[in-house]
């Protein structure tokens, strides 16, 4: 691979914020983001993105291209919790299993983001309706993991039950996947007259606040990583390994309907990302018996920091070998 790739995302200001902020915590600093700050940013990148997705959707409309994508997002945001589940049962119980399952089987919205502001930066065009693909693998995730406990756990000689009009809610309402979906709508309806209207603060604020996300981002996985002390070495490996499977996965899978390599890239990222945000919420209501200390320190602390570092340009390198 290419060292430069990986030098240069190094390089960008938002990957050396993130190094800021997890230096800030081990030189113990005391900078801090005040809580409400990084809600609202997080909002604003889900808003802009989505949006964004939305113009660029009805500019290319619902093509075969289109269709293949959709459903490729979906079948890989139900076969990874599936299959790293009875991974994950080699070492762990059925609870935290199948909620470290569901973490990787649903996204990362910033390592989605990241990657697309490290295509804008190398000039790779994309397609804008991958923004579709991110909202389609949010949330099936979720479901599959509760199955997985409802299916593999008993109490007292009883299958776990779940109130399920509460995990469809939690699941496809969360404030992410509304927030997502609602201006993907609203970026299609208003189409290119909207986007001009926005644009000032859809884009011209857009990389200022991605930066200053991933500083909080730093300050927060680097809090995390004295919670990998409890994971071990085997959830280490697995929040690396899997994440570099369920990319070539995705390649390959880009490969064969025929994506372009700036959508190829977005889609491994979404295959190869994990959630912290949405899937620990719904796991924390519907699973307590999970330790959110296993799910949340591997996704954050490890496969994150891994993916925006070295993943996004490892990925690359995969496509420029696969589509050469």
């Amino acid at each position: 691979m290419d060292a430069s790739l990986i030098v240069s995302n190094i390089l960008n200001p938002a990957i050396l914020f993130f190094f800021l902020g997890m230096g800030a915590v081990f030189a113990k600093s005391d900078l801090e983001i005040p809580v409400p700050i990084p809600k609202l940013l997080s909002l604003y990148l889900l808003f802009a993105i989505g949006f964004k997705g939305g113009v660029e959707l009805i500019k290319s409309g619902i093509t075969q291209e289109v269709i293949l994508t959709m459903l490729a997002a979906m079948l890989m945001s139900m076969f990874v919790p599936i299959y790293t589940f009875f991974i994950l049962r080699l070492k762990l119980d059925a609870y935290d299993a199948a909620a470290i399952a569901a973490t990787y089987g649903s996204i990362s919205a910033v390592t989605f983001i990241t990657a697309s502001a490290f295509l804008s930066e190398l000039g790779i065009a994309f397609d804008g309706y991958m923004v579709a693909a991110l909202a389609l693998m949010e949330s099936p995730a979720i479901i599959i993991g509760l199955i997985l406990v409802s299916v593999f756990t008993t109490g007292k000689g009883e299958k776990k039950e779940f109130a399920w009009s509460e995990v469809l809610r939690e699941a496809f309402l969360n404030s992410s996947v509304f927030l997502l979906v609602g201006s993907l709508l609203i970026g299609v309806l208003t189409g290119e007259h909207g986007w001009k209207v926005l644009e000032p603060f859809t884009q011209g604020m857009f990389y200022g606040v991605l930066t200053f996300f991933l500083l909080d981002m730093g300050l927060v996985a680097a809090k995390r990583i004295k919670d990998l002390q409890k994971t071990g070495v085997f959830l280490i490996s697995f929040a690396i390994l899997i994440p570099i499977l369920n990319a070539a996965i995705g390649l390959l899978i880009a490969k064969l309907i025929g994506m372009p390599q700036g959508n190829a890239l977005l889609f491994a990222v979404l295959c190869a990302s994990a959630s912290y945000i949405a899937v620990p919420a719904a796991m924390r209501m519907t699973v307590p018996e999970a330790n959110p200390s296993l799910y949340i320190s591997t996704a954050l602390a490890v496969t994150f920091p891994f993916n925006i570092i070295v993943g996004i340009p490892l990925y690359l390198y995969g496509i420029e070998l696969f589509w050469r």
